[in-house]
């Protein structure tokens, strides 16, 4: 929209995404570079799907870095999309939990009942997108494939497709609602 010339919206990117690196983001024991959230004053090791948009932006922003920068930020939306493929393969149904944490010796899974649930979300599948087209590693790809073969299986219902109340188990029960932003960005990044 700017043609990047916007060089103010340019410099509060960066300086979010420098507070971000200096205060939310982490390395789990295991390795896995995770977003923790920031709650009323206190650091919560929990990484919301939501947040998995952000290996795909912190991507994207990279492109635009100091030259010297680049192969930094690259290097870490690497390693956060693969944190959020992490939640994914160790579920049972091979998709995300709406948010998983890191403490106690858990790494990347739900621990909560309440954040077990998958309702179609895109921000995992766009990062997959967004590191294929930057890099063309083929793994993004494949993760992307296995995305498409878990909703087959455990979310497509007779009408279309439905979220699912628990992704530990292979016999999920439908929470029957298909969200808007499925058909419009789930499915439309799953075709890369």
């Amino acid at each position: 929209m700017s043609d990047k010339k916007d060089m103010e919206a340019k410099s509060m990117y960066d300086r979010a995404l420098e507070a971000i690196e200096k205060n939310l983001v982490k390395k789990s024991a295991g390795g896995l570079t995770y977003i923790a959230e920031w709650r009323g004053g206190i650091l919560d090791h929990k990484m919301g799907h939501l947040a998995c948009f952000s290996g795909g932006m912190i991507a994207l922003g990279g492109q635009h870095a100091a030259e010297e920068q680049k192969q930094h930020y690259m290097d870490l939306a690497a390693e956060i999309t693969r944190t959020c493929h992490e939640s994914y393969v160790r579920s049972d149904s091979k998709l995300g939990p709406e948010a998983f944490r890191f403490d106690s010796g858990t790494e990347a899974v739900a621990t909560r009942l309440s954040d077990r649930y998958y309702i179609l979300r895109p921000e995992v599948v766009e990062s997959y997108l967004y590191m294929w087209r930057l890099t063309h590693d083929p793994k993004y790809r494949q993760w992307g494939w296995e995305v498409v073969e878990a909703l087959e299986k455990y979310c497509r219902v007779e009408a279309g497709f439905s979220g699912i109340r628990d992704v530990y188990t292979t016999n999920p029960s439908h929470d029957n609602m298909q969200q808007s932003f499925f058909l419009a960005e789930t499915l439309k990044l799953d075709v890369f």
